[in-house]
């Protein structure tokens, strides 16, 4: 079965759309990082989950934070910085790229289909830097965490990725896929171009 290029940039673009909905989703939701402290000095076990602009306090999820911060404490919080700027500038991004790729769809452009395929490449770069950055932040936390705690007790705290995280992996893979469709759209439209030049009088 032949497919056409209005429905390889149609694809794209529901692919586009739904990794925006989905990096919004992962943003403005608190299911990130999810914490059971089952210690015996609680009164009932402690269930805490922390959304991506509230990251920072899982840094001292346990205790109150020292008076003095050590460089481990602020290389995180370096780290922290970074990844609130990493996503939500994915997020901007991925806004433009839906133009630049519903114009070059328009115009059939093999230029412009290669400029928002790297658009949305880029994009996909971005997410998976911040979120590859959000996954080696909390683990170096809970190293700090147990260094405090010790293992006895941490050995009573599970600690895991809620599905805000899921929601931002499936936007990186299909922003993935819509670089790559955009991609084949302009391979399409090349071929295209090229028979319409060759075509017999």
């Amino acid at each position: 079965m032949k497919v056409g290029f209005g429905s390889v940039v149609v694809t794209a673009g529901v692919n586009g759309i739904l990794s925006f909905c989905f990096l919004a989703l992962a943003i403005g939701t608190e299911y990130w990082y999810i914490i059971d402290d089952s210690r015996t000095n609680l009164t009932e076990p402690e269930h805490v989950h922390s959304g991506f602009w509230g990251v920072s306090d899982d840094v001292q999820p346990f205790s109150e934070a020292p008076p003095d911060l050590s460089e481990s404490t602020k290389h995180m919080q370096n780290m922290h910085n970074v990844i609130a700027i990493l996503l939500p500038l994915s997020l901007v991004l991925l806004v433009f790229g839906g133009i630049c790729g519903l114009v070059s769809s328009l115009a059939r452009s093999r230029a412009l289909l290669m400029g928002a395929a790297s658009y949305f490449l880029l994009c996909s770069l971005l997410t998976l830097s911040g979120v590859s950055l959000y996954i080696s932040y909390s683990q170096q936390a809970l190293e700090e965490t147990e260094k405090r705690m010790g293992p006895e007790q941490m050995a009573l705290v599970h600690t895991s990725f809620g599905w805000s995280m899921g929601m931002a992996w499936l936007s990186f893979i299909l922003e993935v896929i819509t670089g790559l469709l955009l991609l084949l759209a302009a391979r399409m439209a090349q071929l295209t171009q090229y028979q319409e030049t060759v075509a017999p009088i």
